[in-house]
């Protein structure tokens, strides 16, 4: 890639933004982070110690009043935020990342997409988890037939996590938008639809398990497909022992996968892509494919899990904005997925399917 770099501005450097972005931001060809915002006086001297060069803003506000400084802003700010501020964004004529979810519904994710598009802009949704390894590696079992026609389709994002840590992501003010099923949920819905295309029913079962705790930690969503696919997804702060990331039944064979992918680890140990072995993981970790046979007894072929590849995202980015290459995630099947979780949060209220 050639020219001049694009200037990025974060919002935002919790977790999100200085485990995820910022590293990602400042480690893709073509790109440059040319300011971080944060009121906090602590992340900011975090950001100014990774990243020398770059300019500080306490909010928001300060960097849409110089957007003609800026190239794209990443919106890696609390979930309540993100429609205002992409709206905001938008209207100062900056292409916008959002992390996800990008809203508290459908409707305000679609109403996003149509300013983009009025406003000729970019609008992004950050989606890491289909770089995920697991997820490139089943994604290309499936379109090679390995499994045969795919019946039904397990997914867990599970963790143990048995004391509450507090903070936005645990309340239980919906304006928070706050909770597994909009937090991890997130992910796991949009890898299905991804896989297996659009849903036509859903059934849900979402629980506060924790003391202390006020949004759902132990989810459970249940997805009837067009194509007639089942996808069963959990996702859990109390699951004391783990099941598999993946368990794929299909006419052919089986695929299950134990583990998470290794990118998450490493950039919060401060390991920087474009190492050596980036998104590589051991080949005792490697998922297995079979059929009438236990992978924990060895059974099964031990398929190579392909690296995975979180930097694919902002490289695509980059070249969207540059040479007008396709949106890596667009803010329309965020709405999508949206429409799944908000037909999800019924049905665990209600105790009904919910048909979309």
């Amino acid at each position: 890639m050639t020219g001049t770099p694009l200037r990025v501005g974060l919002v935002g450097y919790g977790l999100a933004g200085s485990v995820f972005h910022a590293p990602l931001i400042a480690t893709t060809e073509g790109l440059t982070l040319d300011t971080v915002v944060t009121s906090n006086p602590r992340r900011q001297e975090q950001a100014r110690a990774e990243f020398p060069d770059v300019r500080l803003a306490s909010g928001p506000d300060e960097l849409f009043a110089r957007a003609g400084e800026l190239d794209l802003v990443v919106l890696a700010s609390p979930n309540k935020t993100h429609v205002p501020l992409a709206t905001a964004a938008l209207k100062a004529g900056l292409p916008v990342v959002v992390d996800k979810p990008i809203a508290g519904t459908a409707a305000e994710a679609r109403d996003l997409a149509a300013l983009a598009d009025e406003r000729g802009l970019l609008l992004s949704v950050f989606q890491n988890r289909r770089w995920d390894n697991d997820f490139l590696t089943l994604r290309r079992m499936i379109a090679e037939g390995e499994l045969g026609d795919v019946w039904r389709f397990e997914s867990r994002f599970e963790r143990w996590r048995p004391q509450p840590k507090g903070g936005w992501r645990e309340s239980g003010d919906p304006a928070e938008i706050g909770g597994l099923l909009y937090d991890l949920g997130s992910h796991v819905v949009d890898q299905a639809l991804v896989l297996f295309g659009p849903a036509t029913q859903v059934y849900a079962e979402a629980v506060v398990r924790r003391t202390g705790a006020e949004a759902d930690d132990d989810t459970f969503i249940a997805l009837t497909h067009a194509n007639g696919v089942r996808s069963h997804l959990y996702v859990s702060a109390t699951a004391a022992q783990l099941g598999p990331r993946f368990r794929v039944l299909g006419s052919r064979a089986g695929y299950v996968k134990y583990g998470l992918d290794p990118q998450e680890a490493a950039l919060r140990e401060g390991t920087r892509p474009g190492t050596e072995g980036w998104g590589a993981e051991n080949d005792t970790l490697w998922g297995r494919v079979g059929s009438g046979e236990s992978p924990l007894t060895g059974g099964g072929r031990p398929v190579p899990t392909l690296p995975g590849d979180y930097p694919a995202y902002y490289a695509a980015v980059a070249a969207a904005l540059r040479d007008g290459a396709p949106n890596p995630v667009t803010a329309r099947e965020a709405a999508d997925a949206l429409d799944v979780l908000e037909a999800a949060r019924r049905s665990a209220r209600d105790g009904v399917a919910v048909r979309l």
